[in-house]
């Protein structure tokens, strides 16, 4: 059975109102967001419709909210390009498949791989994503862009500002929404702040006739119920070939940007989502949004942060949110077209706030300069790129360092005694470690007889292997006994060169498997 609660401080009323909270914020980002790939606006609206709707119903956050994002509208804009939008219904459908295949592969546990730095960067990358994006309500669409001629000409800080009155205007109209929103709580908690501030802006808007952009002036958003339609694109190896790309690509981010912001929301709430639940929603409502003429799409940090702020905590608030857009579109849309953008800008604002982790300026100088290095690099490359390249490369870097840093704990110490020379090895031999190890060693001026024991140390994978072989086979070079006590019966099993020097003990050896396709 769905739980539509999560948690006791959450209510019905919370859900609903926060939904459609944030069913008003998700207009004005579904529209552009289409912009940005390159569709119609209403193939924007269509898959937040859906897509909220059903990772509401079946994902494994309650609280979440999804929709069509910028991370996957960026990878889009070069398919409907090239080959039309037919083809983007057919990879979405496609990427909803690899991603509900990674559901049922349980892939989704390996988001914990993500380090913390990592999840920093990606927060921190995201809140100024999301602040520059609003930057373009400030333009003027007949004004050339302030960046003209230069290499970011066309990017997103390509903007040709507002002048005079339009300007102050569009910046008071913020501000003063941003002002409702924080200080309307401290008042009462009745209704969400970011819902009450919409409304007073906009009807001040209204009933003062104020010059200012309303949602009317992106785009008109009224239009029908979806309809289904197989995507008209030919069904030949060709086309696979085509979207399949596209495909991996669209599925990789979405489920990374979903599965991180999962991790925030359960910081947040106190709770624990279900990662591989998750990622099947997730690719059930992308193959039905492509059936019904939708742009995919993933979770949005943006406005889940707006649910979970204005008291959204179950499944009802996406379902909320998802009804209300949907609503919006089949019966509300001039309604709706009259909010000043402002007022949407505002809310946004107020979620970059709340979204960076300002604390990453406090702790810098107390966490080591390798994770501050990541934090910042990620966050770095979630802007000049795209999500699943700055996770990637953070992983990396992290693993590196991790690498690095286990690579120095390997120790050898050397006695002697009775004519003969002991080493105790202690800490991890693998590929970080191994010229470390090697060095500890001088076959040619060593004793006769030698004993290297591993009771303290474990051989992690085939490089560790290769350097005790590469030691055994200097020392039989040498004309030196060697004794090699406490490997495991698959490092014996391994070894092409020092298998028989290696003594056993059934009591005392340890029992580990060492990562190495052989024994696959």
């Amino acid at each position: 059975m769905i739980e539509l609660i999560t948690k006791k401080s959450a209510s019905l009323k919370d859900d609903i109102l926060s939904g459609l909270t944030v069913a008003l914020a998700l207009v004005p980002e579904a529209v552009a967001f289409a912009f940005v790939a390159g569709v119609e606006p209403l193939v924007g609206l269509y898959a937040a419709f859906m897509v909220g709707l059903i990772t509401s119903v079946f994902g494994g956050r309650p609280g979440m909210i999804s929709g069509a994002t910028g991370a996957l509208a960026v990878v889009m804009v070069a398919l409907v390009a090239d080959h039309g939008v037919e083809y983007l219904f057919a990879t979405v459908v496609l990427m909803g498949i690899i991603q509900m295949l990674a559901g049922w592969l349980g892939l989704g546990k390996f988001i914990r791989m993500v380090p913390h730095p990592v999840m920093l960067g990606f927060v921190n990358g995201l809140a100024i994503v999301i602040f520059l994006a609003q930057l373009s309500q400030f333009g003027d669409a007949n004004t050339e862009g302030w960046l003209a001629g230069t290499s970011l000409q066309g990017s997103v800080i390509d903007v040709g500002w507002m002048q005079g009155q339009s300007l102050y205007m569009m910046l008071g109209l913020v501000f003063l929404t941003m002002l409702i929103i924080h200080f309307l709580p401290k008042l009462t908690k009745a209704v969400p702040s970011s819902l009450a501030a919409i409304i007073i802006v906009s009807v001040l808007v209204i009933g003062l006739d104020l010059p200012t952009k309303v949602v009317g002036d992106v785009a008109s958003i009224g239009g029908g119920f979806p309809q289904f339609h197989i995507p008209r694109v030919p069904f030949t190896w060709e086309t696979l070939w085509i979207i399949l790309p596209y495909s991996l690509i669209l599925a990789a981010i979405g489920l990374i940007e979903s599965l991180l912001t999962l991790r925030l929301i359960d910081e947040i709430t106190e709770t624990r989502g279900r990662g591989n639940k998750e990622c099947f929603a997730q690719g059930l409502a992308n193959t039905t949004t492509g059936f019904f003429g939708g742009m995919g799409g993933c979770a949005m940090i943006g406005q889940s942060m707006i649910n979970v702020n204005s008291g959204g905590r179950g499944r009802l608030s996406g379902i909320t949110a998802a009804l209300a857009l949907l609503a919006f579109i089949l019966f509300a849309s001039s309604l709706i077209e009259k909010i000043p953008l402002a007022a949407l800008v505002g809310v946004m604002f107020i979620v970059v706030i709340g979204t960076f982790e300002w604390s990453s300026f406090r702790i810098m100088r107390k966490i080591p300069r390798t994770d501050a290095f990541v934090l910042v690099t990620v966050s770095i490359v979630t802007v000049l790129t795209d999500l699943a390249i700055a996770v990637f490369v953070g992983v990396i870097l992290s693993a590196l360092v991790f690498a690095w840093e286990s690579a120095k704990r390997v120790r050898v110490r050397r006695s002697e005694k009775d004519g003969m020379a002991f080493y105790t090895v202690s800490g991890p031999l693998f590929f970080g470690s191994t010229t470390h190890f090697a060095e500890k060693f001088s076959a040619r001026d060593d004793l006769d007889e030698v004993y290297i024991d591993f009771a303290d140390s474990r051989v992690w994978d085939h490089s560790g292997i290769e350097v005790i072989d590469a030691l055994a086979e200097r020392y039989q070079k040498a004309g030196k006994k060697l004794h090699l006590l406490h490997l495991s019966p698959e490092c014996k099993a391994l070894m092409k060169k020092a298998g028989d020097l290696v003594e056993q003990n059934a009591v005392e050896d340890p029992r580990y498997y060492v990562a190495d396709d052989e024994l696959g």
